[in-house]
């Protein structure tokens, strides 16, 4: 008797549409929470803060910046807001921190202050490393020099600003006052007051250089006319001298 042939079960077919469907319901499940999220509180910026601003105000920074409480915090990004920052003149640095949710912090470092200036309208301004003319606040040290007579554009006088902001804080201190006394050899010719009753004629281009010398004829002779251009000189303050030196000294040709 002949052997009977087993029955061949046809293979069960998997529905793939069980598959498409849940695909589709998880990417409408990301997409409601993304909808919920974006419309929540938690994706909107919660605070601002301001930090290490002295010229600038928090408010003048925040504006810079171009966002505010109730912002989207990830609309914008923390680079972004850098770039927009530096662009207040007062502004060398700056570093944003975004801590989730909602909070972005703008650490701001400024240019130093290096000498100060009386306006036209007699405020007293201070003048940053990069040239920049700020109000002073109560930033008024008197170990920061007055500078008088100059322009409010005059290329020297910002050159003049970066230059001081090289010396050192007890360099800087001795001097008083500088006014610009250009002549045809030195456009950039100045003269300095100090402190210690000095009166120094040098230029701008020339005051890292002279600086060093300058400091050993202060601390060893009595004051004096100190002309460090081509050739340095010194001659003290003799008692007539001394009444009169205002009124009577005549400007080198240097």
């Amino acid at each position: 008797m002949p052997d009977k042939m087993p029955v061949l079960k046809e293979p069960v077919r998997r529905r793939r549409g069980g598959k498409k469907l849940l695909a589709v319901l998880f990417l409408l499940f990301i997409v409601i929470l993304c909808v919920l999220f974006f419309n929540s509180n938690i994706s909107k910026i919660s605070s601002v803060v301001v930090e290490g601003q002295k010229f600038a105000t928090a408010s003048e920074v925040q504006k810079a910046a171009g966002i505010g409480v109730g912002d989207a915090f990830l609309g914008t990004g923390a680079g972004t807001i850098e770039e927009r920052v530096k662009k207040l003149s007062p502004v060398d640095e700056v570093e944003v921190i975004k801590s989730f949710p909602g909070s972005i912090r703008i650490i701001v470092q400024e240019f130093p202050s290096v000498a100060f200036e009386l306006s036209d309208q007699g405020v007293v301004t201070a003048l940053l490393s990069n040239g920049t003319s700020v109000p002073s606040g109560t930033d008024i040290i008197v170990d920061k020099p007055m500078l008088s007579g100059w322009k409010t554009d005059d290329p020297v006088k910002a050159e003049l600003c970066k230059q001081l902001s090289e010396l050192s804080a007890q360099e800087l201190s001795d001097f008083s006052e500088i006014i610009p006394t250009p002549s045809k050899a030195y456009p950039d010719r100045i003269k300095i007051y100090t402190r210690t009753r000095f009166e120094v004629i040098t230029a701008v281009s020339l005051l890292q250089e002279k600086v060093p010398a300058l400091n050993a004829v202060i601390e060893t002779q009595e004051p004096g006319l100190i002309t460090m251009l081509l050739a340095d000189t010194y001659t003290s303050f003799s008692p007539e001298e001394g009444e009169n030196k205002d009124g009577d000294q005549k400007d080198t040709t240097q």
